[in-house]
Formats: structure tokens, C-alpha cells, sequence
């Protein structure tokens, strides 16, 4: 059932604010896979080794840190709608910047890609604070979806970055059309957000208290214990989901001896299985809620960690792969929800939400790499299993907030 919030937002306005967060989430993805399709490329344009290229790409992640944490008050300030307008364009120029690089030298990719970081950090928390909004609206669980979204995104990205590589379009004009295909549909698309909040909007505390929080909330959500405890529950998911894609095929590859082909059947495994729990997650959702969804959903991971790790045989791992998948699908998504429960004060805690969240796909692969130095790389994946069972525990985190009803004085306001 839609709810109108101050009169002014319709079923249709909601049904077409809802195309609108597939149409953010899908073109980040597109934009993102399509830059990685062509990593190669570059780096042999470029004559790099692997310790110069991964400091190359260390470009993005520092734009992502700087964004993440600054982008919970600019979405507060003016809106995940513009937010995301902006970022769209920032995007699109870091990608062409990139691009232009690729035929000119280094320094041009390094800016191109801290921009295109940048713009995906804060990109990435308006539009979740978009898509709890959304919810809201719809009143069902839909976050899921939107992130099932961003993954096909990715893998239209990666074909369509295999044809072109396939038939040789060079990078510079492959990712320069890239910028204007995403960025021109995403605007235009963006001008259906629903408002994030309003000030008369019944919800979680008082309508004075949402007069202040937006300028309080961007500072306090880092000392909310249970903002930080959601970031924590993120971390613990994203890890599991970063680990996957990174490491997944060269564990199938050197610890089960798997041809290269097989070993990316498993990767291609695992993301099927993570993109169906999120698009079909949402039902399981709402149906038995958020903590037991989550604690059910995370001890599948735990298992499918296990059955990849210490299969006897390939076939069971492929399994196992299946499992890891579907485990890692709804953390991330249900930590954006949990996030956005208090409209008032969404862009802020999931601003802090993601910046924690985030530090596992920094960590995770360096962290699989040094301990797999030691003990192998599909030993070392025994560290997802840990970190997913810390989400068992602390999954109540996630619990949605419980809603303030209005006074008779503030009913009364808005029905006047």
C-alpha cells in the first residue's frame, strides 16, 4: 500500500521514483563493470607492472573514503536526488577523464579514477537513502531489488566491455560513450525521486526534533551505538561479498585445481546465486522479517564457505559457491534499510553505514592475500565464515525502529 506523505506524493509518483532507483543502481553498475571491463587494456597501454597498476587503482578507493563520509550532509543539504544528479555528471567526466588517460599517460587516469571514485561513493549513499525512502512508501521490503539491480548493471557492463574488447573499439572512445549513455539516462531519470523526508512527516520523534536533525544528524549518527553496530554488520557481509568476487576463481583455480575456465564458472556461480537472493529476498523479508531473514540467510553463508573450503571434490565446491552466494546477497541491502528507518535521519546513519561497510572491500583482498602467502588462499576464505557468524550475532542490530505515532496537535496540523 502507497503512503502519502504531506499530500503530495501519488502512487504514481512512487511507482515512477521506484524505476528511477533501478535506473541509479543499474547505470552505477553498468558504469563501474564497464570501467573494469578494460583494465587490461590500459595497463598494456600503459606499460605498468602489477604494483604500479594497484597503485593506479588505489586512485578509486581514495575518492570513495573522501566521499562516503562527506556525502551523508550533502544528501542531508540538498537531497539525494540532486545528489545524485551531481554525481552522475562527476562520474561521467572522471570516466572520460580516464579514458582520454588511457591514450595520454598516467596522471590523467589517476585523476580520472579518483573522480569516478568520488562520484560512486556519494552516488552510492544517495541513492540507497533514495531507495529507503521508497520502502517506506511502498511499505514492503524492496532495498534487495535495487541492489539486485546494481549486479545485473555489472554484468551488462562486463559483456558489453568483453565485445568491445572482442572487437577492438579502443578504450577511449568505448568508456568516453560509456559516460554519455549513463549519465544522460541517470539525470533524466533522477528528476522522479520522491522527497527524502518532511518536516510534518509521521515517523520516528517529534516534528520539532525533524526541524533539527538533519544539521545535528550528520555528526551524531558516529556516536549512535546502534548506527555503528549496523556499519559493523555491513562490514561483516561486504567482507563476505568482496572475498567472493576477488578471490573465489583463483581459489577454485589453485586449490581445487579447476581449469581457468571452471574457476570462473564458480565466480559466475556465485554471483547468479547472490544477484537471485536479493531479487527474491525481499518476499522472505517481509514475511518473517528482517533479523531472522538475516541470521538464516547468513548461516547459509557459513555453510557454503565451509562446503567450498573443505570439498573433496570440485563439483561439491561449486556448491559451496552457490551457498557463499546467497549468503552474502541481503546484508549489505538490510543494513541500507536499517539505515533509512528515521527518514529524518537516513543520509546521515547510511552515510556512516557505508563508510564502514566499505572498509571490508579494502580490506578483504589484501587481507585473503597474506594470510593465503601462509596458509593458502582457500584456507585463508575460512575468515568470511568467521566474520559471518559475528552477523548471527549481532543481527538483532537490524531490528527496524519502532514508529513514533503524532500527537493530536501535530494530526491536526496536517490534516489542516
Amino acid at each position: 500500500m502507497t503512503t502519502t506523505i504531506a499530500g503530495s506524493t501519488t502512487p504514481t509518483a512512487v511507482r515512477a521514483a521506484t524505476a528511477a532507483t533501478y535506473a541509479a543502481f543499474i547505470g552505477s553498475g553498468f558504469a563501474f563493470a564497464s570501467w573494469a571491463s578494460r583494465i587490461p587494456q590500459i595497463r598494456d597501454r600503459l606499460e605498468l607492472d602489477s604494483a604500479a597498476l594497484g597503485l593506479v587503482l588505489l586512485a578509486i578507493a581514495v575518492g570513495s573514503l573522501l566521499a562516503l563520509p562527506l556525502s551523508g550532509p550533502v544528501v542531508t543539504r540538498i537531497g539525494s536526488a540532486r545528489t545524485v544528479m551531481a554525481m552522475a555528471i562527476l562520474l561521467g567526466v572522471g570516466l572520460t577523464t580516464a579514458a582520454l588517460g588511457s591514450l595520454l599517460g598516467v596522471v590523467p587516469v589517476v585523476i580520472g579514477l579518483f573522480l569516478l571514485g568520488f562520484a560512486n561513493g556519494a552516488w552510492d549513499v544517495a541513492m540507497n537513502v533514495q531507495g529507503t525512502v521508497v520502502e517506506r512508501h511502498l511499505d514492503r521490503s524492496i532495498m534487495s531489488r535495487f541492489h539486485a539491480g546494481f549486479s545485473l548493471g555489472t554484468v551488462a557492463g562486463a559483456l558489453v566491455g568483453a565485445a568491445m574488447v572482442a572487437l577492438h573499439v579502443e578504450v577511449a572512445v568505448h568508456l568516453a560513450a560509456v559516460a554519455v549513455l549513463v549519465v544522460i539516462p541517470v539525470v533524466w531519470f533522477t528528476r522522479r525521486f520522491v522527497p527524502d523526508h518532511d518536516a510534518t512527516e509521521p515517523g520516528h520523534g517529534t516534528a520539532g526534533e525533524a526541524e533539527q536533525s538533519p544539521r545535528g544528524g550528520a555528526l551524531t549518527a558516529w556516536r549512535e551505538p546502534r548506527t555503528l553496530l549496523i556499519g559493523l554488520f555491513v562490514l561483516t557481509f561486504a567482507f563476505a561479498e568482496g572475498v567472493g568476487n576477488d578471490w573465489i576463481s583463483v581459489a577454485a583455480i589453485d586449490g581445487h585445481g579447476v581449469s581457468p575456465v571452471l574457476g570462473t564458472l564458480a565466480f559466475a556461480g556465485f554471483l547468479t546465486a547472490m544477484t537471485a537472493g536479493r531479487w527474491f529476498g525481499p518476499g522472505l523479508l517481509d514475511r518473517y522479517g528482517r533479523v531472522a531473514v538475516v541470521r538464516t540467510i547468513a548461516l547459509v553463508g557459513i555453510v557454503g564457505v565451509a562446503v567450498f573450503v573443505f570439498s573433496p571434490v570440485p563439483s561439491l565446491a561449486y556448491v559451496g559457491a552457490l551457498l557463499w552466494g546467497l549468503g552474502a546477497s541481503l546484508g549489505f541491502p538490510v543494513g541500507m534499510s536499517a539505515g533509512g528507518d528515521d527518514p529524518r535521519r537516513a543520509a546521515a546513519r547510511v552515510s556512516v553505514i557505508a563508510s564502514i561497510g566499505y572498509c571490508a572491500f579494502l580490506a578483504g583482498p589484501p587481507t585473503i592475500g597474506f594470510l593465503g602467502h601462509h596458509i593458502t588462499v582457500l584456507r585463508a576464505l575460512v575468515v568470511v565464515a568467521g566474520l559471518l557468524g559475528l552477523a548471527v550475532l549481532i543481527a538483532t542490530s537490524v531490528r527496524p525502529l519502532p514508529a513514533v505515532q503524532p500527537t493530536s496537535d501535530e494530526a491536526a496540523d496536517r490534516a489542516a
